[in-house]
């Protein structure tokens, strides 16, 4: 695929894009049904794993609620992350599509599958032995990354899962290079349904095994998702775009020492989702039985705005941000971006509804079967503060590609980390004065100051000066969403009359009034003030569909 010399993806207009000298041009329908087709597919498959996902973890409420059997099944997640993140796994379409992108486009596809296989000969050996390692010293290390848990059997529950779940890292590392190489080459469907496989694959090994095996049925879901998901499938649509695999130990390639130099501050790096995670299980257990479930159903709900407002697009994306950086067309991308980041501030107001109907959210979703009134009190309280951090979580999804499509993994990395060891007093603060809730507080204020920071230094070096459009764009949301969320809290407790005594019912109607009413007021006041954030969504969807669709508006 070819990219026009000054043409800029733009985020409002499908059919006429910016040249460098502002003026409108015409891009070719071909890059432009692209771009949006990719969007579609991976906004489409964000949404439904984000559902999945989430109908995941109300069937691990149902059967775990929120007890000590739940936390061991997190802390579990715990080695074969810290695995996943050592190789990489997470990051494979971001180091390795550029690598594979420059045969492709040099018309040398098949030194682009040698380098494929070396790649995968050299890291998937290493990988395996470090699970291995991982199998025979899980009681040691589950003790050092959860030294709250003080129960023998919960910490005994937690290795026994571990090493059930380790396997799977293997497949999710195959995963990743099967479907970067689809992302290469523009086919966006099989990897699409990855995601939704493994997530079917949890709800069915819970739902089935729970009951006999507890939370460890949820673990060999985990084992068989990863498997048909991420190895079988991701195979089967590899080898329909010409994959070409042979066992290659030849560690000399100019193009193994490169992917290993962008890689290396990748698995040395600790990113923002990845140290929540840990740090969920690290403080959380220290905290009464209950609160690392707590904090987890409250950053999975959370996550679902994460993934449907900048994960799809920042997905979808980056092969072509990577495009426009190799050919130099920084301009183009930079705006890319800062009109991306401006409607992603949208993620605000709606992150407000989302902390004023927290308890009800949390009763919808999740009371039933053993998750009680206290798992209630717990999860939606770790929920509002999580709630705050959303928009920063959406757009580091995008802030970080654009380091990642001009190659620069190192500072990302080094920024990241930096950033993560200087947080870890909040965390103890937090702990030590307000419990789980500060906890989640701490992960919502540490990545704020990261992304902000981010993206600060990504512009302190370049002339463009739109980033400053973005701020205001974030400052005029957070205005709005506060003075939004005060007058609805106050309608919830003292303006809207209770229709049953059933907790569910009470929550379904709470939910839908003040979720109505709060959208059409935000509306309005978007059309009535002209916030361009709300405008330019509600003209994307007001107009008339046409061939593409109006998601190529949103590009």
């Amino acid at each position: 695929m070819r990219y026009r010399k000054n043409v800029q993806f733009n985020f409002v207009s499908s059919e006429m894009l910016l040249s460098r000298k502002g003026e409108e041009i015409p891009v070719r329908p071909y890059t432009t049904q692209k771009i949006g087709l990719a969007a579609v597919i991976m906004m489409v498959s964000v949404f439904f794993s984000r559902v999945i996902g989430l109908v995941r973890e109300m069937v691990i409420a149902y059967i775990g609620g929120a007890g000590s059997a739940v936390d061991a099944y997190q802390v579990a997640f715990v080695i074969p992350e810290i695995l996943n993140h050592i190789v990489a796994s997470g990051f494979l379409s971001v180091t390795f599509i550029p690598i594979f992108s420059r045969y492709l486009s040099l018309d040398q596809e098949e030194e682009g599958w040698r380098v494929f296989s070396i790649i995968f000969t050299g890291f998937g050996t290493l990988l395996f032995l470090g699970i291995l390692l991982a199998m025979a010293f899980a009681p040691t290390i589950v003790s050092i990354i959860a030294p709250g848990l003080g129960d023998p059997s919960v910490k005994a529950q937690a290795v026994r899962m571990t090493r059930i779940i380790l396997p799977a890292q293997l497949f999710f590392f195959t995963g990743g290079l099967l479907m970067a190489v689809q992302f290469a080459k523009g086919h966006f469907t099989f990897p699409a349904f990855a995601p939704l496989l493994y997530n079917i694959g949890i709800i069915l090994g819970g739902g089935f095994l729970g009951g006999r095996i507890g939370m460890e049925g949820f673990s060999w879901g985990v084992l068989a998702g990863a498997f048909l998901g991420n190895f079988v499938l991701q195979l089967w649509g590899a080898l329909r775009v010409g994959m070409r695999f042979t066992l290659n130990l030849y560690f000399q390639h100019p193009d193994l020492k490169r992917y290993v130099v962008l890689t290396l501050p990748l698995m040395v790096g600790l990113t923002m989702t990845f140290s929540t995670e840990i740090f969920f299980k690290l403080f959380g257990s220290y905290l009464p039985s209950g609160s690392i479930s707590g904090l987890n159903y409250g950053f999975r709900v959370m996550l679902i705005l994460v993934g449907v407002f900048g994960q799809a697009v920042g997905v979808a994306s980056f092969p072509f941000m990577a495009r426009l950086a190799a050919e130099g067309q920084l301009e183009e991308m930079n705006r890319l971006m800062d009109r991306t980041l401006r409607h992603l501030s949208l993620v605000i107001p709606v992150s407000v509804l989302g902390m004023v109907l927290r308890k009800e959210i949390v009763i919808l979703l999740f009371q039933r079967g053993r998750f009680d009134e206290a798992a209630v009190e717990i999860t939606s309280q770790a929920l509002l503060y999580l709630l705050a951090g959303t928009f920063a979580f959406a757009a580091q999804t995008i802030v970080v590609r654009a380091y990642y499509a001009v190659q620069n993994t190192l500072f990302p990395a080094l920024f990241g980390s930096l950033a993560v060891v200087l947080s870890l007093p909040l965390y103890w603060l937090g702990m030590h004065f307000m419990g789980g809730r500060g906890v989640a507080l701490a992960v919502s204020v540490s990545a704020i100051l990261q992304v902000s920071l981010l993206y600060r230094v990504w512009n302190a070096r370049r002339s463009n000066q739109e980033y400053r459009r973005v701020y205001r764009a974030y400052a005029r949301m957070v205005g709005l969403g506060l003075a939004l969320g005060l007058i609805f809290e106050w309608l919830k407790r003292y303006g809207l009359p209770p229709i049953s005594a059933l907790p569910w019912i009470q929550s379904a109607w709470t939910c839908a009034v003040i979720g109505v009413a709060f959208l059409c007021l935000l509306y309005l006041i978007g059309r009535l003030f002209r916030i361009p954030e709300i405008e330019a969504f509600a003209a994307a969807k007001e107009s008339k569909p046409k061939k593409g669709g109006s998601i190529e508006k949103l590009l």
